[in-house]
């Protein structure tokens, strides 16, 4: 983790940030001028964004079409995200960060990344769903499920797991893949649901090492394993449910299990980031996030579940309210202190080891 961050730093400074129109890259964007008057949003905003690339594109570009202002993004896993914003902390060069898993905008707050603010949107989201001090506040929720290619299954022998005891079984030695959770939100939130599950963190990290026996890789994204399992690459994956939904919708052969101990979920999130130079469209930006029809209805294309009081919701999308949860605390396992130590533990006994 410490090398990931130092190697982020370097680029910063090398480079500086490169912000994306719709996935393009493009230039920093240069310092912001005085704010226009509200009745005349114009000019840009840079985002960092962790939700998916299309989607973040699609809802970016909405914004721009309804207000005017151009939304330059760089879409980064959650744990890049925090890294990407402390190795620029001196000079930021993104005003808001829209997406990613909860846990890791605690640790952005704890790490002093981001600021507190009040939408007046705000009250739309139910207390739980947002953070006391209103440094974040939540989009959507979404569980942590296994996904299983059927094909590949059938073609192996096996069946789908149904618990975090089968994927330990040894039929599945290599065949399975999940996000490193020194990058990925997703997968740190794995390494809390097994402290969850087992109550402390030497049989968390018992239990992970026995599945990095049938890991065959960790990637950067939470997504990206699923998405490999649709394509048959690899024939099983842990990842959030949403993403899993919208690939089976796809057509891809797949079947979407939830772990019958109990499972982990996000609270996927958004932030300002602290001194950040386009702060009055960032705001206008995270207003309409949580206040356009246009905005809600686009995520749901998506298959999340969100958390604002009366948004719509997908109906072949998967619910917490319909599966087994495990008891989160979610500022504990966001507290920078207790992140970096199991992060630095996972690191050091399993994945320096591979």
């Amino acid at each position: 983790m410490k090398k990931t961050l130092a190697i982020l730093l370097i680029l910063a400074v090398l480079t500086g940030s490169l912000f994306a129109q719709g996935g393009q890259e493009a230039a920093p964007a240069a310092p912001a001028a005085a704010p226009a008057p509200a009745a005349a949003a114009s000019g840009s905003v840079n985002a960092y964004t962790t939700l998916e690339e299309p989607l973040a594109a699609k809802l970016f570009q909405l914004f721009e079409a309804e207000t005017g202002i151009k939304v330059n993004f760089v879409r980064l896993s959650g744990g890049e995200a925090v890294a990407r914003l402390e190795a620029e902390s001196a000079n930021p060069q993104a005003s808001i960060w829209v997406g990613g898993v909860g846990l890791d905008h605690i640790t952005a707050k704890s790490k002093g990344l981001t600021t507190p603010y009040v939408s007046r949107y705000t009250s739309k989201t139910p207390e739980q769903f947002r953070d006391a001090e209103n440094y974040f506040i939540g989009l959507y929720v979404g569980p942590l499920t296994f996904v299983t290619n059927l094909d590949r299954a059938k073609e192996l022998g096996f069946e789908a797991p149904k618990s975090w005891a089968d994927l330990l079984k040894p039929e599945y030695k290599g065949y399975i893949r999940v996000a490193n959770p020194n990058s990925s939100g997703t997968a740190y939130n794995v390494l809390t649901t097994m402290l969850d599950i087992f109550g402390t963190e030497d049989k968390m990290i018992e239990y992970m090492k026995e599945l990095d026996k049938n890991i065959d890789q960790y990637t950067k994204s939470g997504s990206a394993p699923g998405k490999s399992v649709a394509t048959g690459e690899i024939p099983i994956a842990i990842g959030y449910a949403h993403d899993q939904v919208k690939l089976k919708a796809a057509g891809s052969p797949i079947v979407i299990t939830a772990p019958a101990e109990g499972t982990g979920y996000e609270l996927a999130s958004m932030s300002l980031v602290k001194g950040g130079k386009d702060t009055v469209n960032a705001k206008r930006l995270y207003d309409w996030i949580l206040s356009s029809p246009v905005a809600q209805s686009t995520f749901t294309e998506w298959y999340v579940v969100l958390v604002a009081e009366g948004a719509a919701k997908h109906p072949d999308a998967l619910s917490i309210n319909e599966i087994k949860t495990v008891v989160q605390d979610m500022a504990w396992d966001g507290d920078k202190v207790n992140k970096t130590r199991l992060l630095d533990r996972w690191t050091n006994e399993i994945g320096n080891k591979r």
